[in-house]
Formats: structure tokens, C-alpha cells, sequence
């Protein structure tokens, strides 16, 4: 076990997904103080030298809140135009968080249809490379405004996955609202037991994923262990982690246990 948390340690390009439950209030608002500890904390990593790659959600639940909207859209047109308008939103307030430690972000917006098609994948991996190369921070979310269910991924831990994967990254971090897996719902179950360390996703590992219990969000725990298996079968190890205290992140360079880690499947070249 501590063999993986020496590889983490050592792990230069990260990509983190962080969920709409920890960027928002559970009045639905934006959690800026989180953010800036977010955006503190990647830049803080940037200058140890590490590439990080940011997969955001959040954009329809920032939309709802600025176009004054009493609930999340269930009609696909609302839902999109909301996605539009809190997307602008979100970038607006990563810009000028990110600006204030420092650094450059760009936002890329992405479909299942594209990262699927041979020539646009390739152009994707090209601006990535070349985004990173520049020292800039991608910023990347699923283009919600022109979602159709044929093109999109439907969550953004699956989303993040495929970004690992295609980046060869060594790390994907997937924050949430829980600190890990468990063996039960730790919010029905006092005695659930936390799972440190999975080396292989099998049935056992999916029958206690449960759904999402944060009510904003659209991806619970099964999504994430889908997720973990795109990526581990790419080579990326792969932690879930309570977002609470992006600071925590900290502790994960440090080598230090935190959150479940998904082992990276041995890739032979």
C-alpha cells in the first residue's frame, strides 16, 4: 500500500475534477471561499512544478443562479441556455482567481462526440500539449449548452477519465462530497468501513457504489468507480476524495493516505 502513495507522491501531470456539491453552497450559490482554496492550491502546486489539468462541473447550477431560475431545468433547451450562462460565470470567477496567484487559465468545452472521433481527439491531445507547455491550466468542462444525449457524457467524472487517459497523466483526483469508498453509505450507516485501497474494480466494488446525495450534483459513487476503471485501464492512478478542503491536497503530495485510491492498471509498451 505504501508503494502506491510513494508513485502519487511522485506523480508530475494531475488532472482534477472537482463536482458541482463542492463548488456550491446547498443554497445552490457558488462557494467562492472554496474556490479560492481550490485555485490556491493548484496554483501552489503549479509552482512545485506539477501539471495540472482542472475538469470542472458546476455550470448549469451557476446558470440557475444567475438567470434566477428556482430549480435546476428539466427541459433541455432551459437546461443548455443555463449551462451558457453559468459557464461565462464559472470562467469569469477561475480567471480572476487564478490571475491573483499568478497564473494562466484556458477553458476547453468538450462531447463525447469529439474526444471519440479519431482526427479531433489528436487536435485535442495537440492543444493540450501545447497548453501545458505554455504553463497555462486548462480548464475543461462538457459543452452542456449543445447537449444532446448521442454526444455528451452525461457526468464529468467519466469526462475526467477520458482526459487522463488522453493526456497520459499519472494522476486523476476526483473530488467530491464523501471521503472515499466505503463498504455502505456512511451517511445511513454508522459502521460503513472505509476502503483505503482498491487494486481491482470487480462486481464486489461496484455493489456498494451508491447514488448522489447532494441533490445538485449528477454523478453518486457508481459513476466514479466507472470513471476509476477508464483511467486505471489507461495507466492513471485515480483517488476520490472529500473536495471539503482542497488544501488536502497537500497531504497527497506528501505521501500521505488520502481519500481511496484506484490502482493504475501496469501498461506494457
Amino acid at each position: 500500500m505504501n508503494n502506491y502513495y510513494e508513485q502519487i507522491k511522485k506523480a508530475n501531470r494531475i488532472v482534477i475534477k472537482v463536482g458541482t456539491s463542492t463548488l456550491t453552497h446547498k443554497s445552490g450559490k457558488l462557494n467562492l471561499r472554496r474556490m479560492d482554496q481550490l485555485a490556491m492550491t493548484l496554483s501552489d502546486m503549479k509552482n512545485q512544478g506539477k501539471e495540472i489539468v482542472l475538469v470542472t462541473s458546476g455550470a448549469i447550477t451557476a446558470g440557475v443562479t444567475k438567470m434566477g431560475l428556482k430549480e435546476r431545468p428539466r427541459e433541455i433547451r432551459l437546461s443548455q441556455a443555463a449551462a451558457s450562462v453559468g459557464q461565462c460565470e464559472l470562467m469569469f470567477i477561475y480567471d480572476k482567481l487564478f490571475a491573483q496567484y499568478g497564473h494562466i487559465v484556458s477553458q476547453i468545452l468538450l462531447t463525447k462526440e469529439i474526444t471519440e472521433d479519431e482526427k479531433f481527439r489528436q487536435n485535442i491531445i495537440n492543444a493540450f500539449e501545447t497548453l501545458l507547455e505554455h504553463k497555462v491550466i486548462p480548464i475543461i468542462n462538457e459543452n452542456d449548452s449543445v447537449a444532446i444525449d448521442e454526444i455528451v457524457y452525461g457526468d464529468n467524472d467519466m469526462l475526467s477519465a477520458v482526459t487522463a487517459s488522453l493526456l497520459k497523466a499519472d494522476l486523476l483526483v476526483i473530488l467530491t462530497d464523501i471521503d472515499g469508498l466505503y463498504d455502505s453509505n456512511p451517511q445511513e450507516n454508522i459502521d460503513a468501513r472505509f476502503i483505503p485501497v482498491v487494486e481491482k474494480i470487480d462486481e464486489s466494488i461496484e455493489a456498494v457504489a451508491g447514488d448522489s446525495l447532494s441533490g445538485v450534483g449528477t454523478g453518486g459513487m457508481i459513476t466514479k468507480i466507472n470513471a476509476a476503471r477508464v483511467a486505471v485501464e489507461s495507466g492513471v492512478h485515480v483517488i476520490i476524495a472529500n473536495g471539503e478542503h482542497p488544501e488536502k491536497l497537500y497531504d497527497m503530495l506528501d505521501g500521505k493516505p488520502v481519500g481511496t485510491i484506484f490502482a493504475a492498471k501496469i501498461q506494457n509498451d
